[in-house]
């Protein structure tokens, strides 16, 4: 019985190794492979979106449900609007605001799109990426690229190439090193079928500033009867999603009397214990391990994942998360939180 070769990983380091690595996952995904690329979001599972038989490989191996829809990735407008087949005054003035950038519209579908992609709904996500490597791959290949984030069905985003050789390293033909994904959580999700728009699932663009760039102060929020449906406009909409291996908690403190209280009333051994915290820092000890991420939205998003899998691969009992502010910035993050936590 023959062992699976673990994945050629291709660095993007230097000019010849970014032009050797295009090449390389170019030559794949027109063989109708699924590649493992960098974005500025998180790593994705790419493949090229018009080949059902491609996406199909995606679904197999997330182990992902078949009524989760996948993004579509392209490079450029056109591209963009060849996949659907309506393009309102607010996704042109979106794209303009945006993109490149975290931000998936969700528009009417076109017919060349397979209903893999879009778990067989009549709409398909669409996001321009800023990452250069995701950018010039898609240009190299010509086609539009679906691609999940690199992870196991309702497990942690990757945000760098380790985390996804851990899970998929002996699965893939190639995992491209981009480096370390510069926003760190999945991309904001708006539904422009709904009116007044929606936000299916909340990133580091907010509602505020989505209003703005439409000049449409009105804004709805997915809820859980999207999630519930049999066909999800867009993924990120199941109750549990993003989760570690260990139980993950998010509470509130000011005192580190006041949490090791909470934890003992919750029966979390403290020795098991991993704190993530911004700004009520446990200095006392005891702990399991004590990090500490910035308060500010946008480098706290870039280090909640990886914090979550170095929890997880230190073997953490539990991880306790130190809730975030309830401001717009940090929608996402209370997003990704909560859903981590059911």
């Amino acid at each position: 019985m023959s062992v699976p070769s673990p994945a050629e990983v291709l660095s993007t380091h230097t000019p010849a190794l970014f032009g050797a690595a295009v090449l390389r996952a170019t030559e794949l995904l027109r063989a109708g492979e699924v590649v493992a690329l960098p974005t500025e979001t998180v790593y994705g599972l790419a493949a090229n979106a018009l080949d059902p038989q491609a996406v199909a490989k995606i679904y197999a191996l997330k182990g992902r449900p078949s009524h989760n829809p996948i993004i579509v990735h392209v490079d450029g407008l056109d591209m963009a609007r060849a996949c659907v087949n309506a393009w309102p005054e607010a996704a042109e003035r979106l794209a303009v605001a945006f993109w490149p950038g975290p931000l998936t519209l969700v528009l009417p579908r076109a017919a060349g799109i397979s209903d893999l992609v879009t778990a067989g709904g009549d709409t398909v996500g669409v996001r321009w990426p800023q990452h250069p490597f995701m950018r010039e791959v898609i240009r190299a290949c010509g086609f539009p690229l679906a691609a999940p984030s690199a992870n196991l069905s309702n497990q942690l985003s990757p945000t760098n190439a380790e985390h996804v050789a851990k899970q998929f390293g002996d699965r893939l033909r190639l995992i491209v090193d981009g480096g370390q994904s510069n926003v760190g959580i999945e991309s904001t999700v708006v539904d422009l079928t709904a009116s007044p728009p929606r936000v299916l699932r909340p990133g580091m663009i907010h509602a505020e500033s989505l209003a703005a760039a439409v000049g449409n102060g009105e804004w709805g929020m997915g809820n859980e009867e999207d999630a519930g449906s049999d066909t999800l406009r867009s993924p990120g909409m199941l109750a549990k999603h993003y989760s570690p291996k260990a139980r993950l908690l998010v509470l509130a403190w000011f005192s580190e009397a006041e949490l090791k209280a909470r934890l003992a009333e919750l029966g979390v051994a403290l020795d098991g214990a991993w704190v993530l915290a911004h700004s009520h820092i446990p200095l006392g000890g005891g702990f399991g391990s004590v990090s500490v991420i910035p308060h500010d939205a946008q480098a706290y998003a870039r280090a909640l994942y990886a914090e979550l899998h170095h929890a997880d691969a230190a073997g953490a009992g539990c991880i306790v998360v130190e809730a975030p502010p309830d401001a717009p910035e940090w929608q996402g993050i209370a997003d990704r939180l909560r859903r981590a936590a059911a």
